[in-house]
């Protein structure tokens, strides 16, 4: 689990990333699309077009981190892409990390075997 500070805002970019970005590429798109900037350390979210697989971007005061996870089965719940950047609460990335539905905490699935 990402060690997320008291205060620190979460902004999810609706709609799809390509997922061959990197941490620069990805910064790029906040400053960009977003009119955000990337280094005031709020945390930035992208998901892929299948939807298995999520992106964070965050900058802790020290430097840029680039995280990644990938559901094995599933998709993480996300905005359309009408909704412009969605803002959510450290808890609900928690959530959204377990893959568990953000807008309604269930657990959706859990892999009883490795392999």
């Amino acid at each position: 689990m990402i060690p997320v500070p008291s205060g620190v805002r979460v902004w999810l970019a609706t709609g799809t990333t390509d997922m061959r970005r990197g941490m620069n590429g990805l910064a790029l798109q906040v400053q960009q699309a977003l009119q955000r900037d990337p280094h005031m350390g709020d945390i930035y979210c992208f998901r892929g077009k299948r939807g298995d697989l999520l992106k964070i971007l965050w900058h802790d005061g020290l430097g840029m981190s680039l995280y990644a996870k990938r559901l094995e089965r599933g998709r993480f719940i996300w905005p359309s892409p009408t909704d412009g950047v969605v803002s959510i609460t450290a808890a609900q990335l928690g959530y959204m990390l377990e893959g568990i539905d953000w807008r309604n905490p269930q657990r959706t699935w859990r892999p009883e075997l490795a392999g």
